[in-house]
């Protein structure tokens, strides 16, 4: 009962980031969203891990991983999240998370061309099942004014560049702590993202009300934070199993979507869902799709 109550709240909060961003963005600029969010989530990581766990593995990075860390935080915070914030001034929050659950198909593509691995027929009719039921549940979207192409594009880059960050964490023998990785991983990508954020953003439209507070603080500590911890749990646990809570998200981020933003569910919605949760099954090997450094 532990670890369905775990992968539940994990399913949950996940899915829920593309609604908080929906609202956030309605309140500042993407970006000046995404910064903040990077923030306040690092101090929160970074602070428990140096003075809730202080022994020797808790220690500053050295040498050759800064800079392992600082590209791994350009791919997986600066460029994925950058971009993704971005999208959902122009994309459905339902498609969002919809399309954050293709990851594990992207990485399967990614890595066939990256290190070697050769996907099974398996795992690529998985691929041709997923991408094709993001399609259809896009459709209908595109012809009202939920989203539109910028935002479709958008989002498929950052798709692939949470993919290749994901590749790229698999590729490196990381001696420090997950804990530490992640916290210092978003403060990098934060600051990478900074002048961008800077340039781009008109800060005369920042609205600093209830709605982005609210929306900042649940991206930071129950997405960034929270759920995270709930996911390293579970891979402890159990690597293959925690990938099966992965199939919840969109039924969750649609569910959310419906019920707080009044985005349609239709009959696209739910075969497209059905197509990409069926590619996610279909694709999903007896382990790891990676070797992975994690410690």
């Amino acid at each position: 009962m532990k670890n369905i109550s775990i992968g539940l709240l994990f399913s949950m909060l996940w899915a829920s980031a593309s609604v908080a961003t929906k609202f956030g963005v309605l309140s500042v600029e993407p970006l000046v969203l995404a910064n903040i969010r990077f923030f306040i989530a690092s101090v929160l990581l970074l602070g428990a891990a140096y003075l809730v766990r202080p022994d020797a593995s808790y220690r500053l990075p050295q040498g050759v991983e800064w800079r392992q860390l600082a590209l791994f935080a350009f791919l997986n915070t600066t460029l994925y999240l950058g971009l993704f914030v971005f999208s959902m001034k122009f994309a459905a929050a339902g498609l969002g998370s919809l399309a954050t659950c293709t990851n594990p198909l992207m990485i399967i593509l990614l890595s066939a061309w990256w290190i070697g691995r050769k996907p099974s027929k398996q795992e690529l009719l998985g691929v041709l099942l997923g991408m094709t039921g993001v399609g259809i549940a896009t459709y209908p979207l595109l012809e009202g004014s939920t989203t539109s192409l910028t935002g479709i594009v958008l989002l498929s880059l950052s798709m692939l560049a949470i993919s290749a960050a994901s590749v790229y964490y698999a590729t490196v023998r990381w001696q420090l702590p997950t804990m530490l990785i992640n916290g210092w991983q978003i403060a990098l990508g934060g600051l990478l993202l900074l002048p961008f954020t800077l340039t781009m953003s008109d800060f005369s439209q920042s609205h600093w009300d209830a709605r982005f507070w609210w929306s900042v603080l649940w991206l930071s500590i129950p997405v960034s934070v929270v759920s995270l911890l709930c996911w390293f749990y579970l891979l402890q646990a159990d690597t293959v199993r925690a990938s099966m809570w992965l199939f919840l998200c969109p039924l969750f981020g649609f569910f959310f979507a419906w019920w707080l933003l009044d985005e349609p569910i239709t009959g696209y919605t739910l075969a497209g869902t059905v197509l990409v949760v069926g590619g996610l099954t279909l694709a999903r090997p007896g382990k790891s799709t990676l070797s992975t450094g994690r410690k």
